[in-house]
């Protein structure tokens, strides 16, 4: 196997016009291939020398919703971003809103008391784990707003509001994976001018 030069708990493997994927965290492992025989193959390899228990096909892992299509992979955490949701009181009596950041809005340094301080760098840290797993569309505006968690303002809450109120509406979005790239793009049509 060859480690990915990106992420280094992911490795593949190529074989006669096949791949193999296996992806690694703690002691958990995600196997997938491009064909049935090479999976069964690997499996078979690791289980000779590991004590491993094999969970069949995978549905979730790490919070993540994983559906196997004709066409590819669709993963999403919506069960988490409910979760979420209602930890932090986002979910019933919530407005949905379309876009995760307004651009008009400039927020600035707070030089006064901090606005419940814990809290936002609370559902920070939950914003970041979604967009960093399935949730690009967040990104511009998490990473905006965690600048400001050692001492946010009223300012800096209506806009974390606005994050939790675009994903009350986008809950089901996904990713969807088809084929098998060597380095797996993302994109993002956020304004990084602001």
């Amino acid at each position: 196997f060859e480690i990915n030069d990106h992420e280094k708990c992911v490795y593949y493997k190529e074989c006669n016009g096949q791949c193999v994927i296996l992806c690694f965290y703690v002691d958990d492992i995600l196997l997938f291939g491009t064909s049935l025989e090479i999976v069964k193959d690997v499996k078979s390899y690791l289980s000779r020398r590991f004590d491993m228990k094999d969970l069949g096909e995978a549905n979730i892992i790490l919070g993540m919703k994983v559906e196997r299509t004709q066409a590819g992979f669709i993963i999403n955490q919506a069960s988490s971003i409910e979760k979420m949701l209602k930890k932090f009181n986002f979910f019933f009596n919530c407005n949905p809103v379309l876009i995760p950041y307004e651009p008009s809005v400039c927020l600035l340094k707070n030089n006064g008391e901090p606005v419940c301080q814990l809290q936002y760098s609370q559902m920070i840290g939950s914003l970041m784990y979604i967009s960093n797993k399935t949730r690009p569309d967040i990104a511009y505006a998490v990473g905006r707003l965690s600048r400001y968690t050692h001492n946010p303002s009223k300012e800096h809450w209506n806009a974390l509001r606005q994050v939790f109120k675009y994903l009350r509406g986008t809950m089901d979005y996904s990713i969807h994976y088809k084929g098998f790239p060597y380095v797996v793009e993302g994109h993002n049509d956020a304004n990084w001018i602001i």
